[in-house]
């Protein structure tokens, strides 16, 4: 793959943001457990409906009254994408069943998962993600959200399209894109 600003091969860069992202859930699973376990995928939606709009006001704005930037909202979609796919397979529970160890080792499968998709789609876009404008991924993952509730309201049924799990893995893709951006190529 190309290299990026700074030298840093792509594969790098990438692995550097997702570090970043597994260090947190990390940190929050010995915080809460996997409490998440409880929510069922649409509500996951739109926890990750309110980290993308929050970006989305931030960049407009060009302000915060709360003092966090957008880093750490694109890094809560990451976690989030890949929780929702947790879910997807594991089915929502009423109680956290599952250590931290699993957790760990769960979001670590999706993870490989969705970034061995996104290796595939840089190989053919030729890192076209490069040029793009940090916004448009907040553009790109509000539009994913608004795909993937309407899904959820067709109870997952789709007729041409991908599924909520292939819009989870964009969402975290594009999130990732954007840390990048954010962390080697400010604008």
């Amino acid at each position: 793959m190309n290299e990026g600003n700074g030298g840093m091969k792509t594969v790098e860069q990438f692995e550097q943001v997702i570090g970043i992202c597994r260090d947190l859930f990390e940190q929050k699973l010995g915080d809460y457990g996997a409490s998440w376990r409880i929510m069922r995928p649409s509500s996951i939606t739109d926890q990750l409906f309110i980290k993308a709009k929050r970006i989305r006001s931030l960049e407009t704005k060009g302000f915060s009254k709360v003092d966090e930037g957008i880093k750490p909202e694109f890094i809560a979609i990451v976690n989030y994408g890949i929780i929702g796919l947790i879910q997807l397979e594991l089915g929502f529970a009423d109680d956290i069943n599952i250590s931290n160890e699993q957790a760990t080792i769960l979001y670590d499968q999706w993870m490989t998962t969705t970034k061995e998709l996104m290796y595939a789609k840089n190989h053919d876009y030729d890192e076209a993600w490069r040029s793009m404008r940090t916004s448009s991924y907040t553009d790109l993952i509000l539009s994913k959200i608004h795909r993937t509730k309407q899904i959820e309201s067709n109870e997952g049924q789709t007729l041409v399209s991908e599924g909520v799990d292939a819009n989870y893995m964009d969402m975290v893709n594009y999130a990732l894109f954007a840390l990048i951006k954010l962390e080697y190529e400010p604008e």
